[in-house]
């Protein structure tokens, strides 16, 4: 028994007729009653009522009609599928964001996947700060990641999304909220919240941030993600310089301010340099095509230091 067999029968058995089915098939006829013979042959049972007049399916036959054409629809199904895979159009797709990245780049991201990748399949992880995303984009636990650049590892290329500027989080009543005009250097004598992260890119921006305005800030609380972070701003603990997509978090008790001499910090596209799978050159094209980043900015990274 083979496919051959199961589609010729298939066929035989939703016309009744052998000679509509061997013209469906581009077969001659005596090749496709021979072909349906064997197949009974080999079953050992009578699957077609023939007549001079017609044909019928006999209640063996229609049983097995009901299981080849499951069968069938299945293995359709499976090429389909493979062939998906293959071209990078069906999968799971696993996308890293940073705590910040995620207020601007998830939902267009995401959106645009599902528009033009409506088969695949996203599994967005979330609050995952850089050096965790490059270790799951090395390891193979994540397929993309937006995070913050320069990326230290080697063996990941990135692309640049955008840059953002670091803006000040201040305690509601804190002294500086009604003041105009503010600069770094006006938070010299605060203390500071930063990420408990030694390898947090923001707080790289903040502390050099800080450096360029003559001081070198108190570091009073440390937090592991920015939600905490700016409940211990809110709590009055410190102030914090955070990139400005945080402002959307919209934190009771936390007032965000533009200051003049904060640096901006890039954000990024990664991935696993080298050939990506199909699915990742499927998704890449996708957000290529609109634009959601610059070619002039491809790089693939060589070892220097933490980055996140």
């Amino acid at each position: 028994m083979d496919l051959r067999q199961l589609r010729y029968f298939d066929v035989v058995a939703q016309t009744c007729h052998f000679g509509q089915a061997a013209e469906r098939l581009h077969i001659a006829q005596p090749a496709l009653s021979q072909a349906v013979r064997r197949l009974e042959s080999e079953l050992g049972v009578v699957l077609l009522e023939r007549t001079t007049r017609q044909v019928g399916l006999t209640a063996a036959g229609e049983f097995f009609h009901d299981e080849v054409r499951r069968v069938l629809h299945e293995l359709d199904s499976a090429v389909t599928a493979v062939r998906g895979i293959a071209g990078g159009r069906r999968g799971l797709l696993r996308i890293g964001f940073t705590g910040t990245s995620a207020f601007t780049q998830l939902a267009g991201i995401s959106r645009l996947l599902r528009t033009e990748l409506p088969d695949v399949a996203l599994d967005v992880q979330a609050d995952l700060l850089t050096p965790a995303q490059v270790e799951r984009l090395l390891d193979g636990r994540l397929d993309l990641g937006v995070l913050r650049g320069p990326v230290a590892a080697t063996g990941i290329e990135t692309r640049h999304l955008l840059d953002e500027q670091l803006v000040l989080a201040l305690p509601a009543d804190h002294r500086l909220v009604p003041e105009p005009g503010l600069e770094v250097a006006d938070v010299a004598v605060d203390e500071f919240v930063v990420y408990a992260d030694p390898g947090s890119a923001v707080n790289e921006a903040a502390m050099a941030s800080c450096r360029r305005a003559g001081f070198a800030p108190s570091v009073a609380h440390r937090a592991p993600g920015t939600s905490a972070l700016l409940a211990l701003v809110s709590a009055g603990l410190g102030v914090a310089l955070v990139p400005e997509s945080v402002r959307r978090m919209q934190l009771t008790g936390v007032v965000f301010r533009e200051v003049h001499g904060a640096l901006s910090i890039d954000l990024s596209l990664a991935w696993l340099a080298g050939d990506p799978s199909p699915l990742v050159g499927s998704a890449l094209d996708a957000l290529r095509t609109h634009g959601f980043f610059d070619e002039a900015s491809a790089q693939t990274t060589h070892p220097a230091k933490d980055a996140s």
